[in-house]
């Protein structure tokens, strides 16, 4: 999230400070934290449940688009943290 302020220069000129966090303190934010922890809970549980099927690693259909759609999530909080 960015915050912003303005103050006026010795011309006149309009000038905005940015105030945005750092990625050491988005780190550790319990919404940020949160979310990573659970797509990550997520990509490793496709994992896990195709190997407790029996036959070792068999992902179906359903199964790479999970992994898909986790791996995006915890990509795009990854992404958030230099996204300032």
């Amino acid at each position: 999230m960015l915050n912003e302020s303005s103050s006026s220069g010795l011309n006149g000129d309009v000038l905005v400070e940015a105030k945005g966090t750092t990625a050491g303190s988005k780190f550790l934010r319990i919404d940020w934290l949160g979310q990573t922890l659970a797509s990550f809970c997520w990509i490793v549980s496709v994992f896990v449940y195709g190997y407790a099927s029996g036959d070792g690693l068999q992902l179906s259909t359903g199964d790479w688009l999970q992994l898909a759609a986790a791996s995006s999530w915890f990509i795009a909080n990854m992404a958030a943290l230099t996204n300032d």
